[in-house]
């Protein structure tokens, strides 16, 4: 990935709890805010998603994207851009890493955006941590909400 943004947050539950809600594109538009329509497209052999279609809407940019996935485990996760029609290029990663008894995991969301249309690079970046800080927000909020037995 080239020029990026990233972020970190610890989330009160074990990686694999964080992980399953990361890839549960349908409940996207239930927490993540900018994510109006998830579709997956393509399912690898352990019926993770390798190829969604999002449809965003984040003020300044609204676009139908799809984007293919690439796990590493159960601790990883990345994307990148297949087609959109505003976006050049959209990296992202997810690294969840386990602390103390396994039952906190900080996460770190790594991304790169890149529009068709000019920007300045602070923009850009600043438009990055806003997305990435919402992401982190709402997952924290959504995988703590789960009730766990």
């Amino acid at each position: 990935m080239a020029e990026h943004t990233s972020s970190s947050i610890t989330i009160e539950a074990a990686p694999a709890d964080v992980m399953a809600v990361i890839a549960d594109f349908a409940r996207y538009p239930e927490w993540t805010g900018e994510v109006k329509e998830a579709e997956v497209l393509a399912t690898d052999g352990q019926g993770r998603a390798e190829q969604v279609r999002l449809v965003l809407d984040a003020g300044a940019i609204k676009d139908d994207h799809v984007l293919s996935y690439t796990w590493t485990g159960d601790h990883e996760v990345s994307w990148t851009l297949v087609k959109s029609q505003m976006l050049r290029s959209l990296d992202g990663t997810y690294a969840l890493a386990p602390l103390g008894d396994g039952g906190r995991t900080e996460v770190t969301y790594r991304l790169a955006v890149d529009v068709k249309i000019p920007l300045l690079g602070m923009i850009k970046r600043k438009a990055e941590k806003v997305i990435i800080d919402r992401a982190l927000a709402g997952l924290k909020k959504r995988v703590e909400s789960i009730p766990r037995g």
